[in-house]
């Protein structure tokens, strides 16, 4: 499995582009964690309340200017995971990169040839505080292995 991390300065970007694949009939919300609504059976995305799960985040830290995590999780091409498998593996990667507790999206990609997730969450904690991402690239590596 490779992961490419990307950060942005908002999750309205990250979690937009998700909806319009979304739209598009190329991907689907897959799981809601830690948010203010629940996993819907259709696979759609509620950008309203997606966004009123991270606002008071947002609130209590106006000084960070990446605080989205946005990562795109690519299993090999022959591996052929279930969505339970997904769920899976999206909530041990998020929990061994430390970012378990963190409200989170993650959507299931058809677009191409082989099914990938990509994950939205925020680097930034119930409390205002930054959460670390020194080596991120090196943890998610780790972690994957």
């Amino acid at each position: 499995m490779v992961a490419r991390i990307t950060s942005g300065s908002s999750p309205a970007g990250a979690l937009f582009y998700n909806k319009e694949k979304i739209d598009k009939e190329r991907a689907y919300l897959l799981l809601c964690q830690n948010a203010l609504m629940t996993t819907p059976s259709d696979g759609r995305l509620d950008m309203i309340r997606a966004m009123e799960t991270f606002q008071p985040y947002l609130d209590v830290n106006q000084r960070t200017k990446k605080m989205v995590f946005h990562v795109s999780l690519n299993p090999a091409p022959e591996d052929k995971l279930t969505d339970a498998q997904l769920s899976e593996i999206a909530q041990v990667y998020m929990e061994k990169m430390g970012y378990g507790e963190q409200p989170y999206f993650v959507f299931k990609h058809t677009d191409i040839d082989r099914d990938h997730l990509h994950i939205v969450s925020l680097r930034i904690d119930s409390e205002g505080r930054k959460l670390p991402h020194d080596f991120e690239a090196r943890r998610s590596m780790d972690t994957l292995r």
